[in-house]
């Protein structure tokens, strides 16, 4: 092949060592507008495992990297006075400038024609004239710009501010400073790269970056290559004890915001675009140098593997894409975690180290029990005393009181509909689906959304509490809950709104009835699809009508017994309809401002807290993003959950969505707990009040990260009750947990002990007389000390 790069970093550099080394025919010539030795930036970091393929791939590369590596495994976490030591992670990092120069080596050695120094031909000269053109010219590339109809480029620029700088002082670990200053939390993300220098990047909100006087350079522009010395001064003295004496380097140091790129496509024709140009992570995650000599091997394996050109360019984005948007989804939610970093400044530092540690959802604490027994068990600890417990146990077993109510444990079913009830009524079905769940261990049960009215239904199977003989069956189910197992049971009560008379689920998803219809109703004539009936607009009377209802359903809840309520504010329902400016095009007092559009619902809840008895909490559902352009966000959500707080609710039940059918969510594990995480530090946590984490939580790992980060107070979970309805006492039994948190009915105690399944379960016998080095576990805290500290040290002795 005739290849032409356009790019002399990491990625561009590798791509064709590999392409050279798979085949010395290869024609390939390499642009790179700086000099061989202009390098900006300090050090680069690696995981095990993409060592483990450079190994696999170049032995030569592979073994000098090796030689250079700093190494250590701790992470340091100074915050509130404390450091914080985590053990068993696992780091390799080195000069980036020595990167580059080995493989610049590694180029030359291997025949490709690297021009320094010079700009690359125009990139319609380049297509016509190589067969491959690979676009590795970095986040501001030119050529993704000249083909953005064909890439479709994303790109979303940050609000923080960051500048990559260096220290002479070489930390054993990797360091995160957070630091509380006069002007709001800034904080370092150190970590050494060499036996004589770390990198110390530093990174702040815009507010706390105005109020340090950090905008004096705002407007100045910047030679290529010169710092932002009055910047760097600045911070010299701002973090002068943590420099500790020593120095502040700077190489191109300026401030910038993080942009993360994303592409629809990474190809146009035969032209296909790697590393930064194609994609970025959040430094806080990951090395963008990591990801891009990933994407070199990647791309030369599979241009080695196929025979022509369009099948090794297809055959790349299927298998490279996935991992690289899981990468990025973890990056998000780190680099969306350090945006709000001040929101957990006044956390205790051991919950902070692991709320820091777990902020991309990637790690959990059963991770960190396997890499840091001694640290889990300290978060363990240190999350019984803050709830004033004298047990230590898995978070989720420890007891919770919303309200007036008190709660064995922290699980809740999360409200399911079911569509299975006759005329509003439940039947034997919703019996034994509530029953069962109770019976498996949940400290809360909750009914799927009770319908205020036949007109509030969704569906014809919808359940109600709007007849004497609907209130009677639930009765039935609440004295079963109460009598066969220590559970509580909340009902969810709501309106259907614009989403009212539609089929159920396994017919049809929101598809509108072909027969036996009924009249929808909302805050304006919008219907929620474009096959959905066009609602009727409520006036006065009929939100006055609705109201009352409301109230009515509430009585009944009261006489059925149920211990908790909740109202539903979200999924586009009614109330979530009045919220929501996309459903909500009113131009009264009930629409326009979100003042305005909380009005009828604060009204209904009012309404409601005054018909349920005090003693018992009521608790609100909200979407708390609409994800649609135009919709409620997570500031708006901040708002509405403050404003139910104010009225009076015991508890704050965060999901997202199904507001409109032009969402746009992203998906992914633990999606939605960042907005309940928002919520519980800006308003609930401060007022007392609980918070429910919701959506794609499936594991008792995740849900004790959860808890123990402080992101919420209760978890819910709907489908993984469904995969398992004794999920929480299996779950307990995994972590050997026996305790008041859980209770295993005297009908089901023999399954306390998960039962054998296979000789993999047995015990190993020992089989070594001595044992290996380091074989204990993954915990070894491993500090970097370089070679020559080392040296002067013996010379001192």
């Amino acid at each position: 092949m005739k290849i032409a790069i356009v790019g002399g970093g990491p990625g561009g550099l590798y791509f064709a060592a590999l392409m050279k080394q798979l085949d010395p025919s290869h024609n390939i010539t390499l642009w790179e507008r700086n000099a061989a030795s202009d390098t900006f930036g300090f050090g680069v970091v690696f995981s095990d495992e993409t060592l483990g393929g450079i190994g696999n791939a170049d032995a030569v590369v592979a073994e000098y990297m090796s030689r250079r590596f700093a190494r250590w495994s701790d992470i340091d976490v100074h915050f509130g006075g404390e450091t914080v030591t985590v053990g068993g992670q696992g780091f390799a990092a080195m000069s980036r400038k020595e990167l580059l120069e080995l493989l610049q080596r590694r180029c030359a050695e291997l025949g490709v024609d690297v021009r320094f120094s010079t700009m690359a031909p125009p990139i319609a000269e380049l297509e016509a004239g190589y067969d491959l053109v690979l676009a590795s010219d970095g986040v501001n590339s030119q050529i993704r710009a000249t083909y953005a109809d064909s890439f479709g480029p994303d790109l979303d620029p940050r609000p923080n501010k960051f500048m990559w700088l260096g220290t002479d002082q070489v930390f054993e670990a990797f360091k995160f400073f957070v630091k509380e200053t006069e002007w709001g939390v800034m904080q370092i993300h150190g970590y050494p790269y060499s036996d004589e220098g770390s990198t110390f990047i530093v990174e702040m909100s815009p507010d706390v970056w105005e109020a340090a006087g950090f905008g004096e350079t705002a407007d100045t522009v910047f030679a290529p290559g010169v710092s932002d010395q009055l910047a760097i001064d600045k911070i010299r003295s701002i973090f002068a004890e943590e420099l500790d004496g020593h120095e502040v380097l700077a190489n191109n140091s300026k401030w910038l915001n993080f942009t993360t790129v994303r592409n629809r496509s990474w190809r146009h024709g035969n032209v296909v675009l790697l590393g930064d140009a194609a994609h970025t992570a959040h430094f806080s995650i990951g090395s963008g140098t990591k990801l891009a000599m990933e994407d070199s091997l990647a791309l030369a394996a599979c241009l080695h593997e196929h025979a022509d050109l369009e099948s090794a360019l297809s055959a790349y984005e299927i298998e490279r894409r996935p991992v690289v948007e899981s990468t990025q989804r973890a990056a998000q939610a780190s680099l969306e975690w350090f945006e709000r970093i001040s929101q957990y400044k006044d956390q205790q530092p051991t919950q902070f180290a692991f709320n820091l540690l777990t902020r991309s959802r990637r790690i959990t604490q059963e991770n960190l029990r396997l890499r840091d027994p001694e640290f889990a068990e300290a978060v363990d600890r240190n999350f019984a005393e803050s709830q004033g417990l004298t047990e230590t146990a898995p978070a989720m077993f420890q007891p919770y009181r919303i309200g007036g109510l008190e709660l064995k444990n922290r699980i809740v079913v999360s409200p399911m509909d079911m569509y299975s009830a006759v005329d509003g009524v439940p039947g034997d079905f919703h019996k034994v689906h509530l029953g069962s769940k109770a019976l498996g261990g949940a400290g809360l049960v909750m009914t799927e959304m009770v319908c205020v009215s036949e007109a509030g239904r969704i569906t014809p199977g919808c359940t109600g509490l709007y007849t004497d003989g609907q209130r009677d069956s639930w009765k039935e189910i609440v004295g079963f809950v109460h009598g066969s197992s220590t559970a509580k049971i909340g009902a969810q009560i709501g309106h259907a709104g614009r989403k009212a008379s539609t089929r159920v689920m396994w017919e049809g998803i929101d598809e509108p009835l072909e027969a036996g219809n009924w009249e929808a109703a909302g805050p304006s004539p919008l219907p929620y699809g474009p096959d959905s009936q066009t609602p009727r607009e409520l006036d006065r009377v009929g939100m006055e009508s609705i109201k009352a209802e409301f109230v009515d359903a509430v009585r009944r809840a009261d006489q059925a017994g149920f211990d908790l309520l909740e109202i539903h504010a979200a999924h586009g329902y009614l109330l979530s309809s009045f919220l929501s400016p996309v459903s909500n095009r009113r131009t009264d007092e009930y629409g326009g401002s979100l003042e305005n559009r909380l009005r009828f619902p604060l009204e209904v809840f009012e309404a409601v807290r005054a018909a349920w008895p005090a003693d018992k909490p009521v608790t609100v559902r909200i979407s708390a993003t609409d994800w649609i352009e135009g919709g409620n966000d997570a500031d708006d959500s901040v708002e509405i959950a403050r404003a139910f707080v104010a009225h009076g609710a015991a508890g704050i039940d965060v999901s997202t969505g199904q507001v409109s059918k032009e969402e746009k969510p992203s998906f992914g594990r633990s999606y939605q707990t960042p907005f309940a995480d928002r919520i519980r530090q800006e308003v609930a946590g401060p007022a007392g009040v609980a918070v429910i984490a919701v959506g794609a939580i499936s594991t008792y790992d995740d849900v004790n990260s959860v808890l123990l980060a402080g992101r919420a107070d209760l978890v819910a979970l709907g489908r993984t009750h469904l995969y398992d309805p004794q999920w929480t006492l299996h779950a307990a039994a995994e972590q050997e947990y026996q305790g008041p948190g859980t209770q295993w009915i005297p009908q089901f105690r023999a399954g306390r002990r998960k039962p054998p399944s296979a000789r993999t379960d047995a015990v190993r016998p020992r089989l070594s007389l001595l044992k290996e080095p380091g074989s204990d576990s993954l915990n070894a805290h491993l500090r970097w000390t370089p070679a020559k500290a080392a040296a002067e040290a013996v010379l001192t002795q």
